[in-house]
């Protein structure tokens, strides 16, 4: 192998990319027309372009991606995680094309990232998956009866799906007809499939993780277990190695599972089996992510390998560079999203004016993002990922603490006043997040995410920032300068508006119902001329590969409605008004 495709875009493409340079390989990137000046297009040796910013014009337009690799000369395809990267007709594609694919074989990918067939496999191998249904339910006439015999809460879940998506949670027999359609709806959004299947939800467990790797020499290891408990919107804000829940045995027990279950599908290459774990250790099998993980980064820090490095090698014909895996220490990941923490973690795309990344011993952070990178709608609002290693869980938060005092962001909001909320929290810190513990507990403290921090609710303007000195102390001090006389004499020109702080949409009107931010509607719930009721939803809003409610003010009735689903929306853009 001389020369590597790297099918993907931000983090995870630089992190391939480096990898790939160490290694001596050539490097290929692709981009979309958006991402024309991104990181990863100016570190690759050479870059091409695939098409329109939609994901679905590039990022997975798989055969223009076979068209630049044959055209480039690639040897080798790695494709990330996300995106192509579980699509096992493209590994077939790439396969077909006498190309080497970064990953496992496609039969895999196939068995194992259709939910249904991959609880049926685990059954196989000796490991209990989740409660739930082995068959795709389709409405909620035949969903009802199968919920109640499991119990609520039940899962609502993609058959296809992954990282959150296409997941609803029904609280009640009430609820789970809305659940059961907007899974479907997601599902068939992201993954082009409808299918999904019930699940038993099982309420306050804990998301443990078994990160495996195997070569086709015979080779197979158990690289730890990372805990993936802190989430929101059912998707990872945390991630961290190793568990505090996990005695040796039942450290040990996991790992046999997983590669129970690996075996079973004939895997090979780099790999992660997710598990339900209830507090007293009890397990479940959950899915098995194909690819490489957004979180491998902590593995790679108590263990000193290079998963990349491996997955390269394994896709070459070698066998693993490693006998016996070494952890040391403790490590941990925070996710830097583009989003609102104070807006229930409402997606914020925008344009990032300041940029300054946390650095120091144990640190790492793994970013896409420069002053002047614009986060866009049409893609995840993943920005970075920082992971601190420390010899003890306790040196690891502290370090993780400092690191974000560190970071800077500006332009867009961020996950970074969550996670400075989230290593202080006592349940955390005491090692006893659940997967429920942000929304049940993080998010019922008063102000959880002001750690002190201004929280203006007026801006008056954009100042000036100026560095002064005062008894020997330096201090930046933003300040505004006197308006400019007026042109035609001595009469200051009016001041303009004064502008409310970013964190929603601005009305003067009651009844002005505004999206909150660019995106694309996906639903619409109500009607014109229809009677609504304050906090009744309206319509769901798509961006950044989330689904936002957007509700009504105020009771009322709705005099007129300005969308339809498939209309795309900007920031306080009216969709519809209530009189």
């Amino acid at each position: 192998m001389d020369s590597l495709l790297v099918a993907n875009r931000g983090e995870i493409a630089v992190r391939v990319i480096r990898t790939a340079a160490e290694l001596g390989l050539r490097t290929i990137a692709v981009y979309s027309e958006l991402d024309r000046d991104a990181m990863h297009v100016e570190m690759a040796d050479e870059a091409w372009n695939i098409g329109g910013p939609p994901a679905s014009e590039s990022y997975l337009n798989a055969r223009r991606i076979i068209d630049v690799a044959r055209q480039s000369g690639a040897d080798a395809i790695h494709p990330g995680y996300g995106f192509l990267s579980e699509n096992a007709g493209f590994a077939r594609m790439v396969a077909d094309a006498g190309i080497t694919w970064v990953g496992p074989p496609a039969r895999a990918i196939e068995l194992m990232g259709d939910k249904i067939r991959s609880r049926q496999t685990a059954e196989r191998a000796g490991v209990a998956p989740v409660p739930g249904t082995t068959e795709a339910v389709s409405s909620f006439k035949e969903a009802a009866p199968i919920a109640s015999k499991i119990g609520y809460p039940i899962a609502v879940k993609a058959s296809h799906g992954g990282g959150g998506k296409g997941l609803r949670v029904a609280g009640n027999r009430k609820e789970l007809a809305n659940a059961i359609e907007g899974a479907r709806r997601e599902a068939e959004a992201y993954f082009g499939n409808p299918a999904v299947y019930l699940e038993a939800y099982l309420d306050r467990a804990r998301h443990i993780e078994a990160q495996i790797i195997v070569d086709r020499h015979g080779n197979a290891r158990f690289l730890g277990e990372r805990d993936c408990s802190v989430q929101r919107r059912h998707q990872k804000l945390i991630e961290e190695t190793p568990s505090t829940l996990l005695t040796p045995d039942g450290r040990r027990a996991l790992g046999e599972a997983a590669l129970a279950i690996a075996e079973a599908c004939d895997y090979a290459n780099a790999g992660t089996v997710e598990f339900l774990v209830r507090p007293d250790g009890t397990f479940y099998f959950l899915e098995m992510n194909t690819r490489l993980q957004v979180e491998h980064t902590v593995t790679e820090m108590v263990t000193g390998l290079d998963l990349v490095a491996e997955q390269l090698a394994i896709a070459d014909g070698h066998p693993l560079s490693f006998d016996e895996v070494q952890v040391a220490g403790h490590a941990i990941e925070l996710r830097i999203n583009a989003e609102d923490p104070a807006a229930r973690f409402s997606p914020s795309p925008g344009t990032v004016t300041e940029y300054r990344e946390p650095g120091g011993p144990g640190v790492r952070v793994d970013s896409w993002i420069t002053p002047g990178t614009t986060v866009s709608q049409y893609y995840d609002n993943l920005l970075a990922k920082l992971v601190v290693w420390g010899r003890t869980r306790e040196a690891a938060i502290a370090r993780a603490e400092r690191a974000l005092d560190e970071y800077r962001v500006a332009g867009v909001a961020t996950t970074i006043p969550a996670h400075r909320a989230v290593l202080s929290h006592p349940v955390f810190v005491s090692g006893e997040a659940h997967t429920r513990f942000v929304e049940e507990e993080l998010m019922l403290d008063p102000e959880p995410f002001d750690r002190g921090e201004a929280q203006p609710t007026e801006d008056p303007g954009p100042g000036r920032v100026m560095t002064v000195e005062v008894g020997g102390r330096k201090f930046d001090v933003t300040f505004w300068p006197p308006e400019a006389p007026h042109a035609a004499g001595d009469r200051p020109m009016r001041r303009p508006p004064r502008r409310r702080a970013a964190g929603g949409p601005v009305s003067t009107e009651p009844g002005m119902v505004l999206s909150p931010m660019q995106g694309t509607i996906v639903k619409v719930s109500v009607k014109a001329g229809d009677r609504v009721t304050t906090d009744q939803q309206i319509c769901v809003l798509e961006a950044m590969k989330m689904e936002n409610e957007i509700k009504s003010p105020m009771d009322g009735e709705l005099v007129e409605l300005k969308v339809r689903p498939g209309d795309t929306v900007r920031t306080n853009e009216v969709v519809a008004i209530i009189r």
